[in-house]
């Protein structure tokens, strides 16, 4: 190979050129040269003897290029400036379990072709055909929690440790209801714009897998979460509390999604939370247990209150059927089971004033039902919301006057109808195109209505950057909801009935709140 002359020499010592420009040329002698030290923490270079022939000529221009690069990323302060700019963490909430790094693995015998080996291959018995097909449900069946009351003891604390006192006093606040005039929409778009993430803590790990259902308590003097999880777990967060992990508790009361959870109007110490284990279960913080209020095989998807004092629930299952359940009544079997026209039954919600009406979110077709004129089976609906072409996701009353219909449908719509007048087919008023599409690991989309207006809804975006928006039921985007810390899609969100919070979770289990 030709050895490489330098381009220029003075003496027969080479001149060699830095890479930037204006830069005076260097000389170096044959047995010694300025290479960077990596140990030198001020990237400065050190002087150290290299013998004649041991670095090529493009080598040594090579590391005084290194070594004027490090003097002015030295100069410039670039690596403290980096420093500077990390963000503090500012998650809370459960903490991730340690692993055991050490683990033992069997080596088996490589695996060796009996046709290459010329042998002739094992001829197994094919097993006999079982005799009787299971199901996932009796699966779930042994799985599931046992019958009657639970233990209320979180998971995340010790043993023999019972609820915080200030969970328990902060449960059973009194509600104060202060009557507060509604804003106008550009008053109520200057409160959005006034709402943010908390920078000291307004992030926490609620639950340890995927979010399906949230739930703020109705109290005004504290902001208390709830959170349902993929695998039955329910966590509880205060803001502004130190309780368990960082003012997080977690309980597991199912083993299957919570699909659906609700504060009792009537007595905020009742959180219901429903799964798809079957079991629909009260919280009742001052006994310390989960009380069972429903149970059917497997299949509960949603639930809504019947009547104003919360003592009846109306339920729906995949199977098509709703349940009116009456929880004065000793048991937990339902008061009449009806068999709706449909495969299954996504959403049902009960009409804010007229409680004897039950809207059901069916395959593509919203119907509205007089709970008086149920039947076991082929009951006829008052009204019914037509337009979707694909399945939908939910159907809401707007909270006030129930003379709106919100419904969330994977034909990427969002739907607003007309419900003053329940005439035989709702008239459409506005439909707001999103990609509500989420795919298999994400909970899906829902619009949900802001408790304290009855034009305005929230909904969760598959956009980039990730945020969260709020519409006017004209079709109008009032404000979105962006911070750098929220990087993941947070599917199911929720306003506080009386207070400017909002609150999003996403599929790792992670709760965001803004507030004002």
């Amino acid at each position: 190979m030709m050895e490489m002359k330098p381009a220029n020499t003075k003496n027969g010592v080479p001149v060699l050129h830095s890479a930037k420009e204006g830069c005076k040329p260097k000389k170096f002698t044959p047995d010694e040269v300025l290479v960077p030290n990596p140990s030198f923490k001020e990237n400065q270079g050190t002087k150290r003897k290299i013998q004649p022939g041991s670095l090529s000529i493009y080598e040594l221009e090579r590391l005084e290029n290194i070594r004027q690069n490090q003097v002015f990323l030295s100069s410039i302060k670039l690596l403290e400036a980096k420093q500077d700019l990390k963000p503090e963490k500012t998650q809370r909430g459960l903490k991730r379990q340690k692993l055991n790094k050490v683990a033992w693995t069997e080596i088996l015998p490589p695996r060796k072709s009996l046709r290459i080996q010329k042998k002739e291959a094992e001829q197994l018995p094919l097993p006999p055909e079982p005799h009787r097909i299971y199901y996932e449900a009796e699966r779930i069946e042994h799985a599931r929690k046992p019958e009657g009351p639970i233990s209320m003891k979180p998971i995340n604390m010790e043993e023999d440790s019972s609820l915080p006192p200030e969970l328990l006093k902060l449960w059973t606040e009194d509600l104060i209801k202060e009557e507060k005039k509604e804003l106008g929409l550009e008053e109520y778009r200057s409160t959005l714009k006034s709402m943010e993430l908390s920078k000291s803590g307004g992030v926490a790990k609620v639950v340890k897998s995927r979010i399906f259902s949230v739930a703020f308590h109705p109290c005004s003097s504290h902001l208390l979460m709830a959170a349902g999880d993929k695998f039955g777990g329910v966590g509880l967060w205060n803001l502004d509390s130190d309780m368990g992990d960082e003012g997080v508790l977690l309980f597991e009361p199912h083993v299957r999604p919570v699909a659906c959870m609700a504060f009792s109007r009537s007595h905020p110490t009742d959180l219901l939370t429903l799964s798809y284990d079957g079991t629909l279960r009260s919280t009742d913080v001052e006994k310390a247990v989960f009380d069972e209020v429903y149970r059917i095989k497997d299949g509960l998807r949603t639930f809504d209150f019947l009547s104003h004092d919360c003592s009846t629930l109306v339920t729906g299952d995949w199977y098509g059927d709703i349940a009116i359940v009456d929880r004065r009544t000793p048991g937990t079997s339902h008061e009449s089971l009806h068999s709706l026209d449909t495969k299954t039954v996504r959403c049902v919600h009960v009409h804010p004033v007229q409680k004897q009406y039950i809207m059901v979110a069916e395959n593509s077709i919203v119907s509205i039902y007089d709970a008086r004129c149920l039947k076991a089976s082929s009951s006829k609906p008052v009204s019914q919301l037509y337009g979707h072409s694909k399945s939908i996701s939910s159907a809401y009353f707007s909270p006030g006057t129930g003379n709106r219909v919100v419904t969330t449908c994977l034909d990427n719509n969002i739907r607003i109808y007309d419900t003053s007048e329940l005439t035989s087919r709702a008239p459409l008023l506005t439909s707001i195109q999103q990609n509500l599409i989420t795919g298999r690991w994400l909970s899906k989309l829902q619009a949900v209505w802001d408790p304290k207006r009855d034009d305005c809804f929230v909904v969760g975006s598959m956009q980039r950057p990730r945020r969260v928006q709020v519409f006017h039921e004209s079709g109008q985007l009032q404000h979105f909801f962006q911070d750098p810390e929220m990087t993941t899609v947070l599917s199911v969100t929720a306003f506080h009935p009386t207070r400017n919070a909002l609150l999003g979770g996403n599929a790792s289990g992670r709760l965001y709140v803004f507030t004002d």
